[in-house]
C-alpha cells in the first residue's frame, strides 16, 4: 500500500515536537522509543478485540474486498496529523484484519492476536517487550507449555496442567509433552550439567561452544539441546534452528547458514544449529559445517547414538566438544516418573493425595473420579525401561490409557457413575513384554558385547559369558555370527589344552544353521558353558603369531626348501637331487634323525622364540 507523507507511514514516526518520542500509527499518541513496541501490541490487540466484538450477523458472510486506501480517503487535519477518531481513518488500514477471520480466530484462541498482524507490527521496531503469541516449546507442542496472554495491557502467565482427560486425547507421546524446559527438571546427567561442571558454568554465562552430544536413546540429548536453546532465547542472545539429518538436505543447511550470517551481521545475534542424528550425514555433508563452525557463524549442537570417533569427521570433531551422556539410572527414572505422575494429577496408591485437574468426562458422558497407580508399578517401569526415559514415559501413558479405556467400556452397561481406576504392576508388564535392551547389530554395542563375551570365556567366568550371550541374542544378533566367534575361540584360547573344544564349537555352528532361532539359543548356551569350563592354552595361537613375525622380519630372499624334502615325480627332478637322502619314517622302527627346517632356521622353537624388530 502507498501512503502520502510520514503521517501515513506503516512504521512509528518521529514527531517534530519531541525528538525522543515516537508516534503510534494506530492511536496517534506520542511515546518514548523504549515503550513504543509494547504499546503497539496492546493497542493492536484492543483494536482486534473491539472489531471482533462489534461483528454482527450481517457481517458474517463473505467479506467485501476493501478499496485501496490513499491519502484522499482520510484528509489530514490542518495541523498535518490525523486526529484519533477522525473519520474512517482512526484505525490505520495496514493493521486492519478481515473481520470474519478475526472472529474465527477469537473463537479458537481467545485473546491471542493474529500472528500475521503481530509480525507486521514488529518488523520495523526494536526487540519486542511483550510476548504476543503462544510460546512454542522445544518439541513444537503448544498445549503443555507456558502461555503468555496480553489483556488490557497486562501480562498474564498461565501454565496449563495435563489432566487425565488430556492424557487420553493427546496425539503426541507423553515423553514429548513433558519435555523439561529447565536444568532443574533435567534428571540423570549430573556429571555433564551438574552445579560444578564446565557446561553448567558456560550455560550460566551464555557462552555455549559447539557440542556433540553422544549417548544412548532416551538419555536426554535432544532435551538438553532444547534447554540450551530456551535459555539463550529467553535472554535474546541467540536463535535456535533444529534440523534432523534423516530428512534435511544440504541445501537446507546452507540456507540456515546464510540466514545465520545475516542475523550475525545485522542483528548481532548468534544462531544455534541443532542437528539430530548427525551421524546420518555423510562425510561430505558434514564438511559443510566446517568453515562456519570455525569462524563462529553458527554454534553447532549435534546429537548421535553412534560413536563420534567413527561417524563424525575428524576435522569437525576437533572443532566441537564431545559430551558423553550416560544411560539413565533407576533413581533418575524414578524422579522422571514422579514428575510425570504429579503433572498428570495421578495419585500414587498409599501416598498423600495430589490435587487432580478434574474428572474425566468422555464422549459417552462417563465420569472417572480418580486415577491411582501402584508405587510398585512405577518401580517396574523404572527398571524395565533400561534407562530410556522415552520408553518409560510412553509405557506409563500406555498403561493409563488402557486402564481408562477398559473402565469406560465396563461402565457402558452400568449406570455410568464415577469409578476409581487403579494401574497395577501387571498392567505395566503387559505393555513391556520384555526389558528394553539397547543393542545395535551394526553399531558399537555389537562390538562391545562380543568383546565382553570373548573376554568372559577367556576368564572362565561361565555366568558372565551366558549373560553377554543373552544380551546379544535377545537384542536380535545373528546366532551364526556368535557361533563363528565361538569356533574361533575354541582354537585360539582353548587350543591343545582340550582338542575336543573345536569339534564342539563346529557342531554348535552346524546345529544353529539347521535349527535357527529361538531353538538354537540353548545350543549356543551349551557351547559357551563348555568353552568357559575348558582348560585354556594359547600356545598354538602364539606359535603361529611367531611364525608370521619370522616371515615378516626375514631379510633377503626366503630360504629354499631343502632338496631332501622336495618331491621327485620326474626323472629330471631325481637327477637334480630332489628327494635325495629323504628317510621315510614308517620304514624305521626307531625315531628318525632328520632336518625339516631350512639351514638358516635350524634349531628354532616357535613356541618359545621371541621375535625381534631388527
Amino acid at each position: 500500500q502507498t501512503y502520502s507523507g510520514p503521517e501515513n507511514s506503516s512504521c512509528p514516526t518521529m514527531t517534530s515536537a519531541a525528538p525522543d518520542s515516537v508516534q503510534c500509527p494506530v492511536c496517534f499518541k506520542d511515546f518514548k522509543s523504549a515503550t513504543i513496541n509494547g504499546h503497539l501490541d496492546v493497542c493492536l490487540l484492543k483494536g482486534v478485540t473491539d472489531t471482533s466484538l462489534s461483528t454482527t450477523t450481517e457481517e458474517s458472510g463473505p467479506p467485501l474486498k476493501k478499496p485501496r486506501i490513499t491519502a484522499e480517503a482520510v484528509p489530514p487535519s490542518p495541523g498535518g496529523v490525523n486526529k484519533p477518531g477522525a473519520g474512517a481513518g482512526a484505525t490505520f488500514p495496514l493493521f486492519q484484519t478481515n473481520k470474519s477471520k478475526v472472529s474465527a480466530q477469537s473463537e479458537r484462541n481467545g485473546l491471542f492476536i493474529s500472528k500475521q498482524n503481530a509480525t507486521t507490527a514488529g518488523n520495523k521496531g526494536g526487540k519486542r517487550s511483550v510476548v504476543y503469541e503462544a510460546e512454542q516449546g522445544p518439541a513444537g507442542s503448544e498445549n503443555q507449555r507456558s502461555q503468555t496472554f496480553v489483556s488490557n495491557g497486562q501480562m498474564l502467565n498461565t501454565t496449563p496442567g495435563l489432566s487425565p482427560r488430556t492424557l487420553l486425547t493427546m496425539v503426541k507421546p507423553l515423553a514429548d509433552m513433558l519435555r523439561p524446559n529447565t536444568l532443574e527438571e533435567y534428571f540423570g546427567q549430573s556429571k555433564v550439567v551438574g552445579q560444578q561442571t564446565l557446561l553448567r558454568s558456560l550455560l550460566d554465562s551464555q557462552e555455549i561452544p559447539s557440542l556433540i552430544l553422544w549417548g544412548p536413546p532416551g538419555c536426554g540429548k535432544t532435551t538438553l539441546a532444547h534447554i540450551i536453546a530456551s535459555t539463550n532465547k529467553k535472554n535474546g542472545t541467540a536463535r535456535f534452528v533444529p534440523l534432523s539429518a534423516t530428512s534435511a538436505s544440504t541445501n537446507e543447511v546452507r540456507e540456515v547458514i546464510k540466514q545465520a550470517q545475516n542475523e550475525l551481521r545485522l542483528c548481532k545475534r548468534k544462531t544455534i544449529l541443532f542437528i539430530d542424528e548427525i551421524h546420518r550425514f555423510n562425510k561430505s555433508q558434514q564438511d559443510t559445517f566446517l568453515p562456519h563452525v570455525e569462524c563462529g557463524t553458527v554454534t553447532l549442537i549435534g546429537a548421535t547414538t553412534e560413536n563420534p570417533s567413527f561417524q563424525v569427521n575428524a576435522a569437525l570433531l576437533s572443532r566441537c566438544r564431545v559430551l558423553v551422556l550416560e544411560k539413565l539410572s533407576v533413581e533418575a527414572m524414578g524422579l522422571i516418573l514422579d514428575r510425570a505422575v504429579a503433572t498428570l494429577g495421578i495419585r500414587v496408591l498409599g501416598q498423600d493425595p495430589m490435587v487432580c485437574d478434574g474428572d474425566l468426562h468422555g464422549d459417552n458422558q462417563i465420569a472417572v473420579s480418580d486415577i491411582y497407580i501402584e508405587q510398585k508399578a512405577l518401580d517396574t517401569i523404572a527398571y524395565l525401561c533400561d534407562g530410556d526415559a522415552r520408553t518409560g514415559l510412553n509405557s506409563l501413558q500406555l498403561a493409563v490409557q488402557a486402564q481408562v479405556s477398559s473402565t469406560r467400556q465396563n461402565l457402558l452397561a452400568q449406570d455410568g457413575s464415577p469409578q476409581e481406576i487403579l494401574v497395577k504392576e501387571e498392567h505395566v508388564k503387559e505393555g513391556l513384554q520384555r526389558s528394553h535392551i539397547l543393542y545395535d547389530r551394526a553399531g558399537e554395542e555389537h562390538y562391545n558385547c562380543i568383546s565382553a563375551l570373548h573376554k568372559s570365556l577367556r576368564g572362565s567366568h561361565e555366568n558372565a559369558a551366558l549373560y553377554w550371550l543373552g544380551r546379544m541374542l535377545e537384542g536380535g544378533e545373528d546366532p551364526l555370527y556368535v557361533a563363528r566367534r565361538l569356533v574361533r575361540f575354541a582354537s585360539e584360547d582353548v587350543g591343545m589344552a582340550d582338542p575336543s573344544a573345536l569339534p564342539q564349537a563346529v557342531s554348535a555352528f552346524q546345529a544353529c544353521h539347521f535349527i535357527g532361532m529361538p531353538e538354537c539359543e540353548v545350543i549356543l548356551a551349551q557351547c559357551v558353558v563348555y568353552l568357559a569350563r575348558a582348560p585354556k592354552s594359547v600356545d598354538v595361537y602364539k606359535a603361529y603369531a611367531n611364525v608370521k613375525a619370522c616371515l615378516r622380519n626375514h631379510k633377503g630372499p626366503l630360504p629354499p626348501v631343502p632338496l631332501h624334502l622336495r618331491n621327485a615325480p620326474t626323472k629330471l627332478m631325481k637327477q637334480l637331487g630332489y628327494a635325495k637322502g629323504y628317510k621315510y619314517n614308517p620304514a624305521f622302527s626307531a625315531p628318525v634323525e632328520q632336518e625339516y627346517l631350512p639351514e638358516e632356521l635350524r634349531g628354532i622353537d616357535f613356541f618359545t622364540w621371541t621375535p625381534t624388530d631388527s
